[in-house]
């Protein structure tokens, strides 16, 4: 069954990466129950969910029982709200059948929380248009942003290509991924009328020139620097575990929750939001935890 690392595992981040005692975990501990985070946010990402057979490291029918154990875990704590980063399915060479696959782990991920919201992946519009992925999920926008209990959230869209034109069809390289010049303007705008410590969700990574990577996320991290209040990213795509501070900005990149058999493998997360301007991660499984201060 899933559970928490150890509090010798984890990891604090604060310019620099310390090991945080037990005695402090367990002052943490008993502080958190005189005192409850303000927001507590299931994350999930790269599912890959499809009936089909495994392919190298990835077990897409494993994704149903992974997301089960999940969904337990996460009840045993209210959320405010749950997460998707991204490849919530896997690709597919039919239209019928992508949707297909995203009606039946979408009917899983909506059970565990009334309040969801979906990054689009580059797997999610493969076959699929933006249009069909978001209404079959239910959300209106790729992109947007919403405040809650003090922080102010952002999901980011980096399914376009260099040109502007967004993924869809097989008319695209996943390497080849993008923020929009309107998204772009959005983002400053978003970011210049917000006050308040910030999140971001996205799916490509804003914090690498790799193959992983948005191309133009120098574009993206100049705008979190200039307006000062981002402090975390949460991130996917790249299936590993990964952190980096750049101008004083997390990066996290989530474990993938395809990679390997159920038996031996899951990966998924808690991250909880405090008024004193502690961050924190609780990962399961293959995730990784972090524990940080946000900057003032």
């Amino acid at each position: 069954m899933p559970s928490h690392h150890s509090p010798s595992r984890r990891a604090f981040l604060q310019g620099g990466v310390l090991t945080l005692t037990t005695a402090t975990m367990l002052s943490r501990s008993m502080a958190d129950e005189l005192e409850p985070p303000r927001s507590r946010i299931g994350l999930i990402t790269d599912l890959h969910y499809a009936d089909k057979p495994t392919a190298g490291t990835r077990h897409y029918r494993d994704t149903l029982a992974k997301l089960e154990q999940a969904s337990k875990e996460f009840a045993a704590k209210p959320l405010d709200f749950v997460v998707e980063l991204g490849d919530l399915i896997d690709a597919a060479e039919s239209v019928e059948t992508e949707l297909g696959y995203l009606e039946t782990i979408n009917e899983r991920f909506a059970a565990i929380s009334e309040h969801r919201h979906y990054v689009l992946g580059n797997h999610c519009v493969d076959t699929l248009t933006k249009a069909e992925f978001l209404g079959k999920v239910g959300q209106e926008k790729s992109y947007y942003s919403f405040d809650h209990g003090g922080f102010h959230f952002i999901v980011l869209d980096a399914c376009f290509r260099s040109d502007g034109t967004p993924y869809e069809r097989k008319n695209f390289q996943w390497t080849d991924a993008n923020v929009s010049a309107a998204e772009l303007e959005w983002l400053a705008e978003d970011l210049a009328g917000n006050q308040l410590p910030t999140i971001v969700f996205a799916h490509q990574r804003l914090d690498t020139a790799d193959n992983h990577g948005v191309k133009n996320n120098e574009q993206v991290r100049d705008l979190f620097s200039e307006h000062g209040n981002v402090a975390a990213v949460f991130q996917g795509h790249s299936h590993q575990n990964d952190h980096r501070e750049i101008n004083g900005i997390h990066y996290v990149t989530l474990v993938a929750m395809v990679e390997g058999p159920i038996q031996e493998h899951n990966g998924f997360s808690i991250l909880e939001l405090h008024a004193d301007s502690s961050l924190r991660l609780h990962g399961f499984r293959d995730q990784a935890d972090y524990d940080w201060e946000l900057k003032d």
